[in-house]
């Protein structure tokens, strides 16, 4: 998995629905997977994903399409994802 094509979405509705969210950004490039991020509990949103595209300037082109654009009623932050921090285990 190449990170310069990973994007965090962030200020998600709650509503958000991960095709929904797949279909956007598809306009800026091929999306080549969504996560959505849910509660372990709840199974609700967590309000943030994680996009994929297909290439570095397809995700360069993403963030600069919609770092805070509205969607769904809320402005959207867009960056590109840094790795993952290792945590220790609660």
């Amino acid at each position: 998995m190449n990170s310069a094509c990973r994007l965090y979405v962030g200020n998600l509705a709650f509503t958000t629905l991960e095709n929904a969210l797949s279909d956007y950004f598809a306009q800026a490039g091929t999306v080549s997977s969504c996560d959505l991020m849910l509660d372990r509990h709840t199974g609700r949103s967590r309000g943030f994903a994680f996009v994929e595209m297909a290439s570095a300037e397809e995700a360069n082109k993403a963030v600069e399409m919609f770092n805070e654009k509205e969607f769904e009623g809320r402005a959207l932050t867009v960056n590109i994802a840094r790795p993952r921090e290792e945590r220790p285990p609660r």
